[in-house]
């Protein structure tokens, strides 16, 4: 394969993973000069390939949503029949990597015809695999925006609806998706709260593509995982209160890690907390994890208070109690014991 045939294919790829594209930086990450991309774009457009181009400082290059599918030998029916295996694939997740699925699917829908996409979804809402219903349902678009800017490093806002029914407007930067627990969640940035934020992409709607891109901040696989088993933990509980500790925001979140996302600093000494569980022992639990020394109230109601006020009672006076006699050791097994053969 030649150098211009591999570096058209390499200008297609990046041209299919973001929405637009600067004539520059295509030139930077293609290594050549702007003259050169404006040549191989023209390649791309003699096989088919649909580019719309914008002069100025501002301009570059992004394939056109709604064109015929391009010269990938795919037939109408075949290139319906993948976007409906991708759509079943990310609602399943099937794959190890489901950003890899989800990213395959905006590819290949973003270039479909509008009739096609018609057949896509109306065929998709009358697929439903055992369990595609366990959890809230997420549109692909939403899902296909969010993994092209994740991909991308772009910037998005949208809207989004809290378990509370509150409304938001969020500028992001966006990390990554990852399901869990029957549910979607993006893991990212949050430009106004200058904090990590995870959200349930089922609650989400609007999303913007800022065409603004951003550099990454660390985080290792480790960290993402618990800044998901965090969200996901989050939904309501049997049992809910909130603890007001005497600690600071910043130290409260720098003892907490992410477990202190939802925190909110009642003044400048104290920290508002939410706690819950399936009962009051999972309450206890979460109110034992605040640091030692540190005074708290709580909110608790009853009949859960009375409960944990009774457990805790009981557990001081066993404690205050003499110890019980040690434990008495009978007679030496012996190796002759039918209960040990």
């Amino acid at each position: 394969m030649s150098d211009t045939t591999t570096r058209a294919l390499s200008l297609l790829n990046l041209l299919q993973t973001h929405r637009h594209w600067p004539g520059r930086e295509l030139a930077e990450r293609l290594g050549v000069t702007e003259r050169t991309v404006r040549r191989d774009v023209e390649r791309l457009r003699d096989l088919g390939y649909r580019i719309e181009s914008t002069p100025g400082i501002a301009g570059g290059y992004r394939l056109e949503a709604g064109s015929a599918v391009p010269p990938l030998l795919l037939t109408d029916d075949e290139a319906v029949a993948m976007a409906i295996g991708l759509r079943v694939a990310a609602s399943q997740r099937l794959v190890s990597g489901p950003e890899t699925t989800v990213t395959a699917l905006a590819k290949l829908e973003q270039v479909l015809p509008t009739r096609l996409r018609r057949r896509v979804k109306a065929l998709a809402e009358t697929v439903q695999p055992a369990g595609i219903h366990a959890g809230a349902a997420v549109s692909s678009d939403v899902l296909g925006e969010l993994a092209l800017a994740t991909r991308d490093h772009e910037r998005v806002r949208f809207h989004y609806t809290a378990a509370s029914g509150a409304q938001t407007r969020r500028r992001v930067e966006p990390y990554a998706l990852a399901p869990a627990d029957r549910h979607w969640y993006l893991l990212c940035w949050d430009l106004d709260k200058d904090d990590w934020r995870t959200f349930r992409v089922d609650r989400l709607a609007g999303v913007e593509h800022t065409l603004v891109l951003f550099t990454p901040k660390p985080l290792t696989p480790e960290e993402i995982e618990e800044f998901i088993f965090v969200a996901r933990s989050w939904g309501r509980q049997a049992v809910e209160a909130d603890a007001v500790m005497a600690l600071p925001l910043a130290d409260m979140r720098d003892y907490f890690g992410q477990w202190g996302q939802a925190a909110e600093a009642e003044d400048e000494s104290h920290t508002r907390w939410g706690v819950g569980g399936g009962d009051f022992r999972e309450a206890m639990y979460a109110l034992s994890w605040i640091p030692t020394g540190v005074e708290y109230r709580t909110d608790l109601a009853d009949p859960t208070r009375a409960e944990l006020r009774e457990t805790v009672e009981r557990m001081l006076r066993a404690l205050d109690a003499p110890p019980p006699a040690p434990r008495t050791t009978g007679d030496p097994i012996r190796s002759d014991d039918p209960l040990r053969q």
